[in-house]
């Protein structure tokens, strides 16, 4: 998991990061958010010690400069190492967060033969990851309302009912969302899902013969 150092300079927070940052680094935002609150001018994140970086580490990067903006001030990445450098690299966002004039420091070397298309396919779902991320931030915030889970439990919810019921997670999402407006989940994505919500709220035990209601709710 992300572990942070902050210390001040001048106006500014450094932070410093090491670790990886996927999901569970949304944990740092609210004392990130915190320092940034205190800092006059914004904040500089060094990230060369960062190991792994994937679509939600990179989401929680971006909600930090999102603050900033809105505050007046800057988040700006100073330093990174492969990982992260990789991700800004295929999501267009290495500008935004490193500053102008920046993207043309040190091109990431040319994947090798053979490996073309795997980045292809890389670059086409961190993109569609980035659509789709307000209609899943929804649904999770549905889930949480719903059956009182934490952000990482329903994640997980739907997480595992997009895997056993074989729906592509973004798809998923958008149904629950529906369901807000008064459509009804299909009757297997509706015991799937109490499943899958008994599991997060009982992670110790198996969920016998869950049921659903026409909402997708455990009766």
């Amino acid at each position: 998991m992300a572990t942070m150092d902050v210390v001040p300079v001048g106006d500014r927070m450094t932070v410093t990061m090491w670790g990886e940052l996927d999901l569970g680094s949304r944990r740092l935002l609210p004392e990130l958010y915190d320092m940034l609150a205190l800092s006059g001018g914004g904040m500089d994140l060094r990230l060369d010690a960062v190991g792994f970086c994937d679509c939600a580490g990179l989401n929680a990067l971006l909600d930090l400069h999102a603050r900033a903006v809105e505050q007046g001030k800057s988040v700006t990445v100073r330093s990174c190492g492969v990982a992260v450098e990789r991700v800004l690299d295929l999501t267009g966002t290495r500008e935004m967060l490193m500053g102008p004039g920046r993207a043309e420091d040190a091109a990431p070397p040319a994947p090798p033969e053979g490996e073309g298309q795997d980045l292809r396919a890389e670059v086409a779902q961190l993109r569609r990851a980035m659509q789709t991320r307000p209609t899943i931030d929804l649904a999770r915030g549905i889930l949480m309302a719903s059956f009182g889970l934490t952000p990482e439990a329903a994640w997980s919810v739907l997480v595992r009912t997009s895997q056993n019921t074989n729906t592509k997670l973004h798809d998923l999402a958008g149904d629950l969302v529906g369901t807000v407006g008064g459509t009804t989940l299909p009757e297997r994505v509706q015991r799937q899902l109490a499943a899958a919500v008994a599991g997060a709220n009982r992670p110790d035990e198996a969920p016998a013969h869950p049921a659903a209601g026409p909402a997708g709710k455990p009766e």
